[in-house]
Formats: structure tokens, C-alpha cells, sequence
């Protein structure tokens, strides 16, 4: 049960990314326009964009799973501390409680392993293993 539950886990986690990463290819000069009033560099957007398309297919095969689980997570909180931080907006405040629940999860994914059940562990790497 345990493997697939991992398995779960990283396809839902995962998806979310690779999805919202191809989306912001079809309007990257407003996606950094976006990012910019974050006060994010706006140079920054190509690297965003790789990171949730590649981060995520990473995520979802189980592929350098835990570095990339703690990158992954770690821009979530970031991203929702960034742009979602309004208390007197209940839904931006939603957004940011997303947010950081992604990032835990991601936490716990990259504490886990990516299981039994991922490219980690057809390779023999020890991070696909169970902490």
C-alpha cells in the first residue's frame, strides 16, 4: 500500500505543476509581467516555468524525487508567501493555506522517497527508499 500511495501522492503533486508550468508557455511575457509586480526579477520567468514542467515530470516519475520535492516545495511557499499574502482577502489567504500545504507535502515526499514504484528505484538509488 505503501508504494502506491507514493505513487498517488507524486502523480497529484506533480500535475498540478506540469500543468501550470505548459500554461504559462502560451503567455511568458505575461507571466513575468506578473511575477514582476511580485517584485520578482522578471528574467526569472523562464527559470519558474522549467522549474514546475521539469521539477514536476521529475516528481512524477520519481526521478531525483527528493531534491526536487524540496525544490518544488520550497517554491510553493515562496510563491504563496510572495503573492498570496493578503489578510484582509479571504481568498488570497486560501491560496496561500494551498500553497503551503503543497509545500508540506512536498516536504513529506522528499522525507519519504519516491517508493518502490519509480525511476529512483529501477536505478538503485538509495533516495527512492523510505526514510
Amino acid at each position: 500500500m505503501t508504494n502506491a500511495s507514493l505513487l498517488v501522492a507524486r502523480v497529484l503533486l506533480a500535475l498540478l505543476f506540469i500543468v501550470a508550468g505548459l500554461g504559462k508557455l502560451g503567455n511568458v511575457e505575461g507571466f513575468a509581467g506578473y511575477m514582476a509586480s511580485g517584485g520578482v526579477p522578471a528574467f526569472l520567468a523562464w527559470p519558474v516555468i522549467l522549474l514546475e514542467i521539469l521539477g514536476g515530470i521529475a516528481v512524477l516519475i520519481g526521478l531525483f524525487t527528493r531534491p526536487a520535492a524540496l525544490a518544488l516545495g520550497g517554491f510553493s511557499i515562496l510563491a504563496g508567501l510572495l503573492y498570496h499574502f493578503d489578510p484582509a482577502d479571504q481568498m488570497q489567504m486560501t491560496s496561500l493555506m494551498k500553497n503551503l500545504g503543497l509545500g508540506g507535502g512536498f516536504l513529506l515526499l522528499a522525507l519519504q522517497g519516491a517508493g518502490a514504484w519509480s525511476v529512483d528505484a529501477k536505478l538503485g538509488r538509495a533516495a527512492a527508499q523510505p526514510a
